[in-house]
């Protein structure tokens, strides 16, 4: 059976998700709502790398349970640089790319879900479909966030 493979998959898209958007919330200290939704939307990926880290068990695949999380001295320079760089015309350019990165790597993670559910669907796992159930819908929320914020930033830096 492959589902194990689709788990693992899974978990480290996951994982590399919820990197990403601590790096995004860190790198844009300067913009409110990126940095504290993005740390918010961090907090779902950690959880359901913890959740396919016990799910996965059943298929004797063998995850991490530990879920990304900032490092402090990382985390504390990029705030200064961050706060330094304030608003200036790059740092637009640079969220743009930043947001755009993270909405293909969600779509990914969506797509991913969305194939364990089928499998797990298709060999009757009922804790598996519900696991898929509850976080699919966190993601597609993040990549609905992710969206909206290219929308609304897009115009004014690339009109400025």
């Amino acid at each position: 059976m492959k589902l194990g493979l689709a788990i693992r998959e899974l978990h480290r898209s996951e994982t590399s998700l919820a990197k990403d958007l601590l790096k995004v919330a860190d790198r844009h200290v300067a913009e409110h709502e990126v940095h504290h939704v993005a740390h918010d939307l961090a907090r779902w990926s950690q959880a359901h790398v913890r959740d396919l880290a016990d799910a996965a068990r059943a298929y004797d695949v063998h995850l991490s349970g530990d879920a990304p999380t900032p490092s402090k001295p990382v985390e504390a320079i990029r705030a200064t640089v961050a706060e330094l760089s304030g608003r200036r015309p790059e740092t637009g350019v640079l969220l743009l790319a930043d947001l755009r990165r993270l909405h293909r790597k969600a779509a990914g993670v969506s797509l991913d879900w969305e194939l364990l559910a089928q499998g797990a669907q298709a060999i009757k796992d009922p804790d598996l479909l519900a696991l898929a159930g509850r976080c699919h819908p966190q993601t597609l929320r993040q990549l609905k966030w992710t969206n909206a914020m290219l929308k609304i930033l897009s115009p004014q830096v690339l009109a400025s």
